[in-house]
């Protein structure tokens, strides 16, 4: 299901290098990270990370491989030692050392799952195979609470409309590609991977039991059934505007509209009795939903259902179903060469299941606690730059000026760690029963826990991500940034290096959340975190005039081979990094490094800035990541966030002297400004 959060990046997953301090070099922007055959004018990403990048080729177990993956990297072997050292100690049943150490052991214990095989599934398979269509409305009730949301899915989040409150959302279709464009392109690349993924499920169907011959069939049971789905579906820009995501269906609508599933014995089933209405993402899909329930075949909608239950699935079985799943989401759709240590991947089971109970073990063991009261300065100072920058606009009226800084001054600011911390209480490990049917229980329980939260009012205290994770996120309906003690490292957060490093890094971070409040999606929400507009007309247009021109400058960008950037879909991002990068270089102008202007390492306070925020950009990707994450992620490549946004900032071409006939030049009159 959505959840309406926007984030840094899209995700993170290699060696730590050595700190600068410990070579003798000024701590923050190092030119050994560097390029300097490269011109800044000529080629700035290449310029400010082309040496950490030839330093740290891609590894064979990495898609993409950057500085975010590097500090993930580093939390790894810190959540390691965790780990470890919770596995010499004597733990009673139900506490979170046991219930972390024993995921983490049968994740661990190959020997067992190559013996158990697909054992551990057939029970489950075999419920599935005894489904009987009269028993629709039950049958599905029970994948969406304990296995997997077959035709649509359901999940409490706050009311776009009311945030104050939590409500019940429904998302229709399910897809194993990544995105719609997968199954309705017509390319002789696209026709490879969609064969590919038709050959991927016949294996997996093999592997749970099916002759070959059945397998086929239901292989193209499945692919026809997602690709009607994706027909159906809007496009991921499309789908950026929420408004269009916000559709609220009482009960007899459904009834009405959807009559497949008897929705009151659906919502009792689902220990929601009270449900009176939900709101509908995309009814388009759902009236496709409603179609294929009522006219596939008993044997259709099992080996659908089947799928995705072995889909879901094979991360817990024996090393066949693992090693099919990445040849073709590893390999073939990623680029990916091999997988990563069994140890990196056993970890994803109690960091992701136990996630805040891991956190809190993070944080009291490695978090430098000083680091919050200094981020909290810097955020405070991030603030006072918007709220100048706001009130300078020269496009935006009073009336709006206003209503934006009663946002801006709303912000609720979340740092580290969470005050109160997930109760993991009701979550039972069992060592004696397979990773799958444990992973099964913890699934069960955070869908009982998301379930529970319908009719309530929002908890503000929640965090959307743990401690431990490398990112930062604003959330509109609560009107929060979040910056995760994980990120309060360098090279984002330093305390030995110079303001110009910390303001180009984390500044620009800061600077990003707090942007994305204003982006073409944020500024749909007020300060109490409602959907509702609050912009005049005139500066409405005119911040859509602006947005349009930085979505053009993206659509123009070849990514790899003949696929452009997608301007429309990463425009809340694009936005973001360009008003993290003005808001913090003004709060950098007020401070001592940037107003003395002394050179240091050979480069002017203004230069470290932008060395800075190139830097924490720098990776390297395979052809198939950068098509993937074009096509199905809001964030856009890095070497895009660099070189495509920089070129809108004046103060950039200033500090390297970059003018008209450098490549990284852009006439005044077709810069972007949106903040």
């Amino acid at each position: 299901m959505k959840y309406f959060k926007i984030t840094l990046i899209a995700a993170i997953a290699s060696v730590t290098t050595l700190s600068a301090t410990a070579q003798g070099i000024p701590a923050g922007v190092n030119r050994a990270d560097m390029d300097l055959t490269v011109s800044p004018g000529e080629d700035f990403f290449q310029y400010a990370g082309g040496g950490w990048m030839k330093a740290n080729p891609l590894k064979p177990e990495y898609a993409s491989y950057g500085i975010f993956n590097d500090l993930a990297e580093k939390n790894r072997e810190q959540l390691k030692e965790i780990f470890d050292n919770l596995a010499k100690e004597k733990h009673a049943r139900g506490t979170v050392g046991q219930k972390v150490t024993d995921l983490f052991n049968l994740a661990m214990d190959s020997v067992r799952l190559n013996r158990e095989g697909a054992a551990p599934l057939m029970q489950d398979l075999a419920n599935v195979q005894a489904f009987k269509k009269a028993n629709l409305t039950p049958f599905i009730a029970d994948q969406h609470l304990h296995l997997a949301n077959p035709f649509f899915g359901i999940a409490v989040e706050a009311d776009l409309m009311n945030s104050d409150m939590n409500v019940l959302y429904m998302e229709a279709g399910t897809s194993g590609l990544p995105d719609r464009d997968y199954y309705l392109n017509t390319d002789a690349d696209s026709k490879k991977i969609q064969q590919a993924y038709i050959d991927y499920l016949v294996k997996m169907y093999m592997l749970a039991g099916y002759k070959k011959g059945d397998a086929k069939k239901a292989a193209k049971t499945v692919y026809d059934i997602e690709y009607q789905f994706a027909q159906a579906s809007m496009s991921r820009a499309e789908a950026r505007d929420y408004t269009k995501q916000y559709n609220i269906f009482t009960l007899d609508m459904l009834q009405e509209r959807y009559p497949a599933i008897n929705w009151r014995q659906y919502f009792d089933l689902m220990g929601l009795p009270s449900t009176k209405q939900v709101i509908l993402t995309q009814p388009k899909v759902m009236d496709v939903a409603q179609k294929l329930m009522t006219s596939l075949s008993e044997k259709q909608i099992k080996d659908y259902v089947t799928k995705d239950v072995i889909g879901s699935a094979a991360g817990t079985l024996s090393d066949e179903f693992r090693d099919t799943s990445f040849e073709f989401y590893g390999k073939m759709l990623s680029g990916q060469q091999e997988q990563q240590a069994r140890w990196k991947r056993a970890m994803n089971f109690p960091n992701s299941m136990l996630s805040e109970a891991v956190g809190e073990l993070y944080v009291n063991k490695y978090f430098a606690h000083g680091s919050k009261e200094k981020m909290l300065k810097l955020i405070g100072n991030l603030r006072k730059a918007l709220a100048s920058r706001i009130a300078s606009l020269t496009w935006m009226s009073d009336s709006t000026k206003i209503n934006a800084l009663v946002k801006l001054n709303a912000f609720t600011v979340k740092v580290g760690y969470p005050d109160k911390w997930r109760d993991y209480s009701k979550l039972d490990i069992d060592p004696a029963l397979s990773l799958y049917e444990n992973v099964k229980r913890a699934s069960y329980v955070e869908t009982r826990r998301n379930l529970d939260k319908m009719d309530k009012p929002v908890d503000k205290e929640e965090w959307g991500m743990p401690p431990q994770m490398v990112n930062a996120y604003y959330n509109p309906t609560t009107n929060e940034i979040c910056f995760p003690a994980a990120i309060l490292q360098s090279p984002f957060f330093d305390v030995n290096a110079d303001d110009a490093t910390n303001y180009g890094a984390i500044g620009v971070v800061i600077g990003h959340e707090m942007t994305h409040g204003f982006d073409d999606q944020g500024r749909t929400f007020n300060a109490d975190g409602n959907m509702i507009d609050w912009w005049t007309p005139q500066d409405a247009e005119k911040f859509t005039a602006a947005a349009e021109k930085l979505a053009q400058q993206f659509d123009e960008v070849v990514v790899v081979k003949d696929l452009h950037a997608n301007g429309h879909l990463t425009l809340g991002e694009n936005i973001a990094d360009q008003g993290g990068l003005r808001i913090a270089y003004d709060a950098f102008r007020n401070t001592q490094q940037f107003t003395e202007g002394k050179m240091l390492d050979g480069f002017t306070p203004a230069q470290r800035f932008y060395l800075s925020y190139g830097r924490i950009w720098a990776e390297n990707r395979t052809e198939e990541s950068i098509f993937q994450q074009t096509k199905s992620d809001p964030h856009s490549i890095g070497r895009n966030r660099v070189n495509v946004t920089l070129r809108n900032i004046d103060t950039f071409f200033d500090a390297f002297g970059i003018k008209k006939g450098d490549k990284m030049w852009r006439d005044p009159a077709d810069r972007a400004i949106v903040w």
